[in-house]
């Protein structure tokens, strides 16, 4: 099934059940009556209870809660009312986009767009409130988002991927010659997918440039990568100079490097230049790991599946050391008591985008419905608190908590009993408020 209709095909199922579609409804006052909360860190549901939401945020919590005058009131029965969703790996263009789309002639940043803003919507309504897109065109479609244009969930944007030549984020066809040499920018760099960054000043620059456009985060591809063409997996990617580089500069602008590496060699370079998350991290080994537990570094990381029906072979091939690396390093992060957060990473396979919430399931291997639950609302949301000054939407998130943000799931099923409930959201997401607006309401006549 292509994009387009895999997208319209979940919007239709949505709106059979009675979805508000565009912007939402504007914020108001809306009061849930009889939910059981999971707030973000709880190991049990409370007892039945209200709920009142004002504007944006959330109100005030607690049985005994008047009505206020003209609020919308929506009768849980006993539901779940949980925080929305937070994916910290996304790449909300890559994974729109085939590669043979993405390498098309005929492709335009506007197609892109329109691409990427279907599954955008699409995430919203799979209960995704936010997500941290960790490389690639975003800033049209932040916007967008943001001013109510496209549907879609809170977007925390890293913008071109960080690249030395031969790197992860060298996309450049065997036809392109490098810019330094022959001062032509390949068509990903055109695209505004990834900046191909040689040296201290190229990369102070490049880093800079992302920071310009409204980068809450900045992504450097520190190793090889199973998605690239030119380079193996254990190769380590930039000097310690270049990598300080983006890290003063990041630290200069009140934000963090994450690096994109799977190799402790890599890891630990990154670690003694100062960046503060790997990204992915399989082939990590234990003695890396106790690092990051002591220095605080987080390790956002992945379930990767085997292979997927449209995976190219050099891929799968790629792939396997990072596969028998996985089922070892979540359970030893774990123990070691790394900061954990969860993500789904998809590329280039648009029909995947539908399995994110049945992705989660994967995790039931290592950790408990409640543990999972935590890491993809409160842990994932402190991540992307990381980014302090460069947040682009001050409140916290991931809690259900007097003056949070209004991002919630009202759920048919307890998914502390029952992670699999949250695999179905068509089903089960019964609401979903994002910045205390209505994007679907299946409990309305």
């Amino acid at each position: 099934m292509n994009t387009r209709s895999t997208a319209t095909t979940l919007l239709l199922v949505f709106s059979l059940l009675g979805t508000a579609f565009a912007g939402g409804e504007e914020p108001n006052s809306i009061l849930f009556q009889d939910v059981r909360v999971f707030d973000g860190t709880a190991t049990e549901l409370t007892e039945p209870t209200r709920v009142l939401v004002e504007g944006n945020r959330i109100a005030a919590i607690g049985g005994d809660l008047a009505t206020p005058s003209g609020a919308r009131v929506i009768k849980g029965q006993g539901r779940t009312l949980m925080p929305g969703l937070i994916d910290v790996h996304v790449h909300l263009t890559f994974s729109a986009l085939s590669m043979p789309r993405l390498l098309s002639p005929d492709l335009t940043p506007e197609l892109a767009e329109t691409a990427a803003a279907e599954q955008a919507e699409a995430m919203l309504l799979r209960g995704f409130t936010s997500v941290r897109d960790m490389g690639g065109p975003i800033w049209s479609l932040k916007k967008g988002i943001d001013s109510g244009r496209y549907p879609g969930p809170r977007v925390w944007p890293s913008g071109a991927t960080i690249s030395q030549t031969a790197g992860h984020g060298d996309f450049r066809l065997p036809s392109e010659r490098s810019r330094r040499f022959f001062g032509e920018p390949s068509r990903a760099e055109q695209l505004g997918a990834t900046f191909i960054a040689d040296g201290r000043a190229e990369v102070l620059t490049a880093v800079r440039e992302n920071l310009r456009f409204g980068a809450s985060q900045i992504k450097l591809m520190a190793g090889g990568g199973t998605s690239s063409a030119y380079d193996p997996v254990d190769v380590t990617q930039y000097t310690f100079d270049e990598m300080r580089a983006a890290v003063e500069a990041s630290e200069d602008w009140g934000t963090y490097v994450a690096v994109h590496a799977y190799t402790p060699r890599a890891i630990r370079r990154a670690i003694e230049a100062g960046v503060r998350v790997v990204e992915h991290g399989q082939l990590l080994d234990e003695e890396t790991l106790g690092i990051m537990a002591e220095q605080e570094i987080w390790l956002s990381t992945q379930v990767l599946r085997a292979s997927t029906p449209d995976m190219d072979p050099m891929r799968r091939t790629k792939r396997e050391p990072v596969l028998a690396g996985q089922a070892r390093l979540w359970p030893l992060a774990r123990e070691l008591g790394v900061q954990l957060a969860w993500g789904t990473d998809f590329l280039f396979e648009p029909a995947l985008n539908h399995e994110q919430n049945s992705n989660l399931m994967l995790l039931l291997e290592w950790f408990t419905p409640a543990e999972i639950l935590k890491m993809v609302t409160h842990d994932n949301a402190r991540l992307l608190a990381l980014s302090g000054p460069r947040n682009p939407y001050p409140g916290r998130l991931g809690v259900i908590e007097p003056d949070a943000l209004a991002d919630l799931l009202l759920v048919d099923g307890d998914p502390l009993a029952d992670l699999t409930v949250l695999a179905e959201p068509a089903r089960n997401f019964v609401v979903i408020l994002k910045d205390g607006r209505i994007m679907r309401d299946a409990t309305a006549p």
